[in-house]
């Protein structure tokens, strides 16, 4: 009788031991996909930061204004080149 107690108190501790690996392989495993996630979060908001940054330059009216005047050929209006159309004449 002993015999089958010390047999399965044997079963019992190694089923215990690899239920203690297996526990601490799968920490182990969510810690490293943990870190992987938290890097690309800190890669993306480097990113978004640039990107903030690059809206912010190519948004400011000078550049747009110095896009248009090379690009487009754009000048901007005179009162002499500026025609008024009112309701009454014709």
């Amino acid at each position: 009788m002993s015999g089958r107690i010390s047999f399965l108190l044997t079963f019992v501790l190694v089923l215990c031991a690899l239920s203690v690996v297996n526990a601490h392989y799968q920490s182990r495993r969510l810690f490293i996909e943990l870190e992987r996630a938290q890097a690309q979060a800190r890669q993306l908001d480097i990113e978004w930061a640039q990107l903030q940054l690059d809206q912010s330059t190519l948004g400011k009216h000078s550049r747009i204004e110095f896009n248009a005047r090379r690009d487009l050929r754009m000048v901007p209006v005179s009162p002499t080149s500026t025609q008024y159309l009112t309701m009454g004449d014709k």
